[in-house]
């Protein structure tokens, strides 16, 4: 179960794991947030497809703010094959533009680096950017996806 947003609007540090049906109950309380679902949910089963089995969703998207932008996410490596993997899902140009056009949102290889520190993207996500404090991050297992 997701826990409560902290007063920053972020949920409390750490990974929060959550199946499909509650990320789209706690997430997808308005018509945009529902069609930034189904950009989501589209990605995931590209990546299911490819064989990757966790996907971690940052930003405003899962944040208490009412209008998000899109969602980020990032994606274990982990048993993925290159060969079968969407190629827009690798592609990072033009701002992702790609991506935000064909699934509403922006995916990273979780041990990409996401910085000039080194940090992975994974390690990236669980900072707020505004304010440096740690946050939580969602967690997916791609296996129960429906």
């Amino acid at each position: 179960m997701l826990p409560p947003f902290q007063s920053s609007g972020d949920l409390p540090p750490g990974v929060h794991w959550c199946d499909w049906a509650e990320l789209v109950s706690r997430f997808g309380g308005t018509p945009h947030r529902v069609r930034l679902l189904a950009g989501l949910h589209a990605a995931l089963d590209a990546l299911r497809r490819a064989g990757c089995t966790t996907v971690f969703i940052d930003g405003s998207f899962v944040s208490a703010k009412a209008v998000p932008g899109d969602y980020d996410a990032c994606w274990d490596e982990a048993g993925v094959d290159p060969t079968q993997l969407d190629p827009i899902l690798l592609t990072f140009d033009l701002g992702r533009a790609a991506q935000k056009a064909k699934y509403l949102g922006e995916l990273f290889p979780s041990s990409a680096r996401a910085d000039r520190r080194g940090s992975t993207f994974l390690d990236f996500f669980q900072i707020n950017k505004d304010t440096g404090l740690q946050k939580g991050v969602v967690a997916l297992d791609l296996r129960g996806l429906p």
